[in-house]
């Protein structure tokens, strides 16, 4: 089962290594603002990716750089079909990933509870 799982893996990773690059050198979209690759889901079939990102801002602002991330796909998907050695390139999906938003909503938690503890 691991050597199974190990192709889409290393296949999302490259992905990620690909779409994190053009991000800061070739995509201008004014839509696309501070924006970090997290991670990336690839298939077991390798023809989905799901690209995880996490953007800094407002709700509003997230919602638009996902926005500008899919009008981007076409081109995305181009160029990670120059860089992977497979038949396919796997179609890319972008969610948002609030695990670091999360993260540091807990780590405020206990800080606070943290404060209240010391007075």
């Amino acid at each position: 089962m691991k050597a199974a799982r190990r192709r889409p893996d290393q296949v999302g990773e490259s992905i990620r290594q690909v779409i994190a690059d053009l991000l800061l050198t070739e995509l201008r979209d004014p839509r696309i603002g501070f924006v970090t690759v997290t991670g990336v889901q690839v298939t077991p079939d390798l023809s989905v990716a799901t690209v995880r990102v996490s953007v800094m801002g407002t709700e509003e602002e997230r919602t638009t750089a996902l926005e500008g991330l899919a009008s981007a796909a076409g081109f995305l998907r181009r160029q990670v079909g120059r860089t992977l050695s497979t038949r396919l390139t796997p179609e890319l999906r972008f969610e948002l990933d609030r695990g670091l938003e999360h993260a540091a909503r807990i780590n405020r938690i206990l800080g606070e509870l943290r404060g209240e503890g010391e007075s």
